[in-house]
């Protein structure tokens, strides 16, 4: 596990998936057996890894990629800055190891195209994480979709985001690099990867991409205290066009105040009924239970919209939207079956990214390519 040092890898992926698989006893198996997971922690901070170990009862910590690479090991995690990823899971994979990664994948969609080659060239399995689409909220709204629920689904409308502190008068609770360009920093790298693999899996392949992507803030605070020019973008305006002529509004920002019910809401229109869904609670208004609003600017509103809708219970068990992928994963590599969220689908979540920030500096629609391999 390579990256664990950092905010995600160790709370997400180490702590919450990882490490709670090995302590819960592993994954059961069809044969009653019990399939283990036991961490090998990488990465360059020698005193962190060793820190981190120590308090969780893990065996062995390194800070030589190459010569793990040559071990025992199984899978290569990657939850590094995406600068030196590429070069991590080039050498993960020539060495035969099995791959899951944070995304982006690359820097670039070339350098991710490069990757999935080499991983079908190894033949092992290959996966790219998909969190969001594994958390309650998102469940229940592709259990709608799967149902017929929507009828025929007209548009998607996204609303992500909060108010990111600039560090000055209070610390800023995202890392800094997140608003340096030069060290891959960017909302729409960030998030256009999220929000293609959440369209994809749940509405439609996104096939055409007009945004506007914007620093806001352009003075931040780092984690000294020191200011500096944020040189990436910290928010984007976006309207993706979908398979079945379905339109996707979403705006993205870590410059806005929230005002919804979670950071992050989707609103799913169709002929016969509408959803609402955030990342934990989906709410729900069918087409006999729609209001007939009437436009009258001259008199108040007083008809309560939100009273309209109903919330679909929590009628199943929900984990770790991070742990449950990486219990697929590890059941996939058990079988020998290829994992259905791979490096392809992570190439697709970066020509997105690409597409919407050339998008944002030409002005104007871009279609993306069907390019072999990230089909």
């Amino acid at each position: 596990m390579n990256g664990v040092t950092g905010r995600m890898g160790y709370h997400q992926h180490l702590l919450r998936s990882v490490l709670a698989i090995r302590d819960s006893g592993g994954i059961a198996l069809d044969d009653g057996a019990r399939l283990q997971v036991e961490p090998v922690l990488l990465g360059r901070n020698a005193d962190k890894l060793a820190r981190i170990a120590k308090a969780h009862d893990i065996a062995e910590w390194h800070t030589d990629l190459p010569a793990q690479l040559a071990g025992d090991a199984q899978i290569y995690f990657d939850a590094q800055v995406t600068s030196r990823r590429h070069e991590a899971i080039t050498a993960a994979l020539a060495a035969g190891k099995h791959v899951y990664t944070e995304k982006p994948v690359a820097e670039s969609v070339a350098d991710g195209q490069q990757l999935v080659e080499a991983a079908r060239a190894a033949e092992v399995v290959h996966g790219v994480v998909h969190d969001k689409i594994f958390l309650p909220g998102l469940r229940k709204l592709k259990r709608l979709v799967d149902a017929g629920f929507f009828g025929r689904i007209l548009s998607v409308r996204g609303e992500f985001g909060y108010w990111v502190f600039e560090g000055d008068l209070q610390p800023a609770q995202r890392p800094s690099w997140n608003y340096r360009a030069e060290d891959g920093g960017g909302l729409v790298l960030d998030m256009f990867c999220h929000w293609n693999y959440v369209l994809e899996n749940i509405v439609g392949r996104v096939r055409a991409v007009t945004a506007k992507a914007v620093t806001h803030i352009p003075q931040r605070w780092d984690e000294h205290g020191q200011p500096y020019r944020a040189t990436a973008d910290d928010a984007a305006y976006a309207i993706f066009e979908l398979d079945g002529d379905v339109i996707a509004q979403i705006n993205s920002s870590w410059a806005v105040r929230v005002d919804r019910r979670e950071l992050v809401e989707f609103q799913v229109d169709g002929t016969h009924g509408s959803a609402v869904a955030g990342l934990f609670g989906c709410r729900v208004q069918p087409r006999v239970r729609t209001p007939r609003p009437r436009w009258n600017p001259d008199e108040p509103t007083t008809e309560d919209f939100r009273s309209h809708w109903d919330e679909i219970p929590d009628n199943t068990e929900f984990g770790n939207g991070f742990r449950a992928q990486w219990e697929q994963f590890l059941l996939d590599v058990h079988h020998g079956r290829p994992h259905p969220y791979d490096l392809a689908a992570g190439v697709r979540g970066l020509q997105l990214a690409h597409a919407g920030l050339a998008s944002s500096a030409q002005g104007r629609r871009i279609e993306l390519p069907d390019a072999d391999g990230a089909a």
